[in-house]
């Protein structure tokens, strides 16, 4: 009995160690398969991004079709070596074992899935491209890049901020250069003797002197509030869009009107504050004066 069933174990050893050598030259064939894939999928991507620069204008778009090129050539690889190894494998048994198993792999990779379709999504709609300024959330720059999983900006601080794809899709994005000019809202205060009318003029002439401002859509000075020290206009002007030329020209139209109220003799007061002094002997509010200290006949404070 023992005889047999050491007989029965050896048989099924030699089986599988022959069956092993068998797939030996199928595994190897797969790896080599592989490999080519793989210079394949990068030598198909660089061509197709060299054919979509010349015929597609959206760089989003480019990118969108340089990786469905490079995932589609990989994909291809892989089925093809899976039936190299197993030759009893058809197409139809592999779309079979992906459909029993999509459930477990879609709860599995539910978060890289959601942020696949998610940059899909962004890179086919495109509500911001490649290089544009934009917030998302709490997070400003330049868009440098639209990946399968993540998006990636640079800050202004030279920083790279990756941000999952599914955020970005269901967040609210400000897009600051999705135009070709950005209005500036610059607060300016005048004191209560300021004639205002020529302090209005004088601010709408300065600022359209300014290197950088545009002349359309025109300037707009308003008078927006009586202040505690001051009476406060509101300047607005366009410029170019980049937050760089934003910054560099506001910082030109607050000098150039600093020099031109200097010269107007116009004032850009300090706040202000009165205060008043009185003598705290004869104002106590804890003590009674004798005027008001009145009392019955029994003594007793009414």
């Amino acid at each position: 009995m023992m005889d047999q069933l050491f007989q029965t174990v050896k048989d099924s050893l030699q089986e599988l160690v022959a069956s092993g050598v068998k797939l030996i030259p199928a595994i190897l064939m797969a790896l080599v398969i592989l490999f080519l894939t793989r210079y394949a999928a990068q030598f198909v991507q660089k061509i197709v991004e060299q054919v979509s620069s010349k015929t597609i204008r959206s760089q989003s778009l480019q990118l969108l079709v340089s990786k469905v090129s490079h995932i589609g050539v990989w994909t291809g690889g892989v089925l093809f070596a899976c039936i190299i190894t197993f030759p009893g494998l058809s197409l139809g048994d592999i779309i079979a074992t992906l459909g029993l198993t999509s459930v477990a792999i879609g709860f599995a990779f539910q978060d890289i899935f959601k942020n696949f379709l998610a940059g899909i999504l962004l890179l086919v709609q495109e509500p911001f491209q490649i290089n544009d300024q934009v917030i998302i959330g709490e997070y400003e720059g330049t868009v440098e890049q639209i990946d399968i999983r993540t998006t990636q900006i640079r800050n202004y601080q030279g920083e790279r901020i990756l941000i999952p794809n599914a955020n970005v899709f269901t967040s609210a994005v400000q897009v600051r250069t999705a135009f070709a000019s950005r209005r500036t809202d610059l607060a300016v205060g005048v004191d209560y003797n300021t004639p205002l009318r020529q302090a209005s003029q004088l601010l709408e002439r300065t600022i359209s002197q300014v290197e950088g401002v545009l002349e359309s859509p025109e300037i707009e000075i308003d008078l927006v509030s009586f202040g505690d020290s001051s009476i406060d206009f509101l300047v607005r002007y366009w410029t170019r869009p980049q937050q760089k030329i934003v910054r560099r020209v506001q910082t030109r139209a607050i000098v150039a009107i600093k020099e031109a109220f200097d010269r107007a003799d116009i004032n850009i007061p300090y706040p202000i504050r009165t205060l008043y002094f009185y003598n705290q002997d004869q104002y106590n509010d804890y003590i009674p004066s004798a005027n008001s200290d009145n009392r019955s006949e029994d003594g007793v404070r009414l």
